[in-house]
């Protein structure tokens, strides 16, 4: 079925599964959930555990588990983290589709989930997909003016080569660049993960930017993008916070 999504906006069912009221029981399923996780149960059972004694949906399902850690995940990537005093200086190699797809979110009126390690995550799924939206080029242009803010020295974009239509976002981000001056790379890659999880050949300068789990539980330095880039330039967003910090 042919793609017609304009936004990367909400799904239907977003501000009844959102609402106020379903928070507390959204952040207690959270709990749950990383209690389980931090006692050594999988991560598929114990989230269908969790939610089916919530009885949540599968979109909160999506929501508890992908802003859920154990305490030594928690642990350890608080202990990584860098701040945005780090980027100066720094190259910085990014997490394309996870950081591009959440800012495009905030600013489409979706909603923008805060983790439990305080990353801003959103629900979208490409499904090997990408879908240029309205929001594209301007969430394209808030990063880059993120990065520019924190006098980044260099970034590369890495994006899953698999995923049709990387070859048409790796020539509008560089367009984008190439206009503001900006001292940016893309790759097309099998993996990002991969990469982004292998050690820095320049531990000292190099960072990572991406809120995917399986990428922050590896030892790399990290900073969260798309949190910074939407706190400046979304303060509208639609949060749903399962943090204690915003």
């Amino acid at each position: 079925m042919p793609d017609h999504r304009q936004h990367r906006g909400p799904n239907p069912r977003d501000a009844e599964a959102f609402a106020a009221e379903m928070l507390p029981r959204l952040r207690q399923a959270c709990a749950d959930l990383c209690w389980l996780l931090s006692r050594g149960y999988a991560d598929k059972s114990a989230g269908t555990l969790v939610g089916d004694r919530y009885a949540l949906t599968e979109r909160q399902r999506i929501a508890v588990r992908r802003c859920a850690c154990s305490d030594e995940s928690l642990q350890q990537r608080r202990s990584r983290q860098a701040t945005p005093s780090e980027l100066t200086g720094a190259r910085l190699e990014i997490d394309g589709y996870n950081v591009l797809t959440t800012v495009e979110t905030a600013l489409a009126a979706g909603f923008v989930l805060v983790g439990r390690d305080g990353c801003y995550r959103d629900m979208a799924s490409m499904h090997g997909n990408f879908k240029k939206v309205a929001e594209t080029a301007t969430a394209i242009a808030l990063i880059g003016q993120t990065l520019a803010r924190g006098a980044v020295h260099s970034a590369i974009w890495y994006l899953d080569a698999p995923v049709s239509n990387s070859a048409r976002l790796k020539q509008q981000i560089l367009e984008i660049a190439t206009a503001h001056d900006w001292p940016w790379q893309v790759e097309l890659v099998p993996d990002p993960d991969s990469i982004l999880s292998a050690p820095a050949s320049q531990p000292s300068t190099s960072l990572i930017a991406s809120a995917d789990s399986a990428i922050l539980d590896h030892d790399r330095r990290w900073f969260s993008l798309a949190r910074e880039v939407v706190r400046e330039h979304v303060p509208d967003a639609l949060i749903v916070s399962f943090s204690d910090a915003q």
